[in-house]
């Protein structure tokens, strides 16, 4: 809770940052990709085709160490993350030199090795709240369907069956289900809510399926229409607030609750609706090194291996100041999750929304 009060202490600096270039600022939230490398073959995603020239574990070491610790949420992404041969050394670098508040990793739930490395990184990061979310976009035959894998549904319950037994016993580990709502999943939204709700997973969380330069799915008809994601998202706002979360899954609820309502309202008024502050407060590192403001639009600010690994000789740099500009000009607007979620704690109304409901065990206004 400690770290917590720190990050919002910090918001009223990060939207000076936004708005007057000071005081400079370190981002709160990181997302980390490894590799593009996955063993799924998705109909929402094609990152699964890119090969990179990857950073190395002693790379990510100098990266992370000029990160310091500012960064307070840390995801470590994909491709499939748990696939990456040093996910468990890579989240003790980020434990080591940021102690994060939380890590964050989504996984498709398909190796056997899954359940050992979630549990050597929860052991080896203490203090940090480790969240994996297991991917799920149908059930049965249509989740393999989707995901591109037969069997991948069976190795998704054995992978919850194995994670809900390790949370028993690591008291930092949260298990997830986590569905992407696309043009393929958004019809069966309710099977997906009622077995989730009886899987006794912490929590189930979706986001909307969007066009990524990272996923190399632009121009793609992944994006359900607005009528439709309307309907999911009002399933899924009553399925959140019939539910009484404990623990950090208690936050992130609140925090999902408001983030339905934003992706409804950008898909509705094709505009930002709060101020994006990806590039001020968020940031992603690629596999190769680039620094990113956001994955969705990929801008490449710089690589770290041309700048010594120093995060901040770009983040700081004159390389990010147009899309500084661009971002805050609302020329792009997007449902982006990771993002969204850092943009949420800079807008004071939704901030207050949030608040309430915590205080309010759940119950906050609809």
């Amino acid at each position: 809770m400690n770290r917590m009060a720190g990050v919002l202490a910090r918001v009223p600096l990060f939207m000076l940052y936004r708005r007057l270039g000071w005081p400079r600022l370190l981002p709160l939230n990181v997302t980390l990709s490894p590799s593009p490398r996955c063993n799924s073959r998705c109909l929402t995603c094609n990152i699964w085709m890119k090969r990179e020239d990857e950073l190395t574990l002693d790379e990510w070491d100098r990266v992370l160490a000029s990160l310091g610790r500012a960064p307070y949420w840390f995801t470590i992404s994909g491709g499939e993350p748990l696939m990456f041969p040093h996910v468990v050394e890579l989240a003790e670098l980020a434990y080591r030199h940021c102690r994060p508040g939380v890590i964050n990793i989504p996984s498709n739930g398909i190796l056997p090795s899954i359940p050992e490395r979630v549990e050597r990184i929860a052991r080896a990061c203490p203090e940090s709240q480790l969240i994996v979310n297991l991917s799920l976009d149908g059930i049965g035959a249509e989740h393999d369907f989707i995901r591109g894998v037969p069997g991948n549904f069976a190795k998704f319950e054995e992978r919850l069956r194995q994670l809900l037994h390790l949370r028993d016993t690591l008291p930092n580990l949260t298990v997830g289900i986590h569905s992407v709502i696309s043009t393929f999943s958004v019809g069966h939204i309710d099977d997906l809510v009622a077995y989730a709700d009886r899987s006794g997973a912490d929590q189930f969380i979706t986001e909307i399926a969007e066009p990524r330069v990272e996923l190399d799915t632009v121009g793609l008809p992944i994006t359900p229409g607005r009528e439709e994601y309307a309907r999911a998202v009002d399933r899924l706002v009553a399925y959140v607030r019939s539910k009484r979360h404990v623990g950090v899954a208690r936050i992130t609820e609140a925090l999902r609750l408001e983030y339905y309502r934003l992706v409804k309202r950008i898909l509705e008024e094709e505009d930002q609706v709060i101020d994006c502050y990806a590039g001020w407060a968020s940031a992603h590192v690629y596999a190769d090194g680039t620094i990113w403001p956001c994955c969705v639009r990929a801008d490449e600010i710089g690589n770290l291996r041309d700048h010594d690994y120093d995060f901040k000789r770009i983040w700081f740099g004159e390389g990010i100041r147009e899309v500084r500009r661009s971002i805050s000009a609302k020329e792009c607007h997007c449902p982006l999750a990771n993002a969204s979620y850092t943009n949420m704690l800079h807008d004071l109304p939704t901030l207050t929304r949030i608040g309430t409901r915590l205080i309010a065990g759940g119950r906050g206004p609809a």
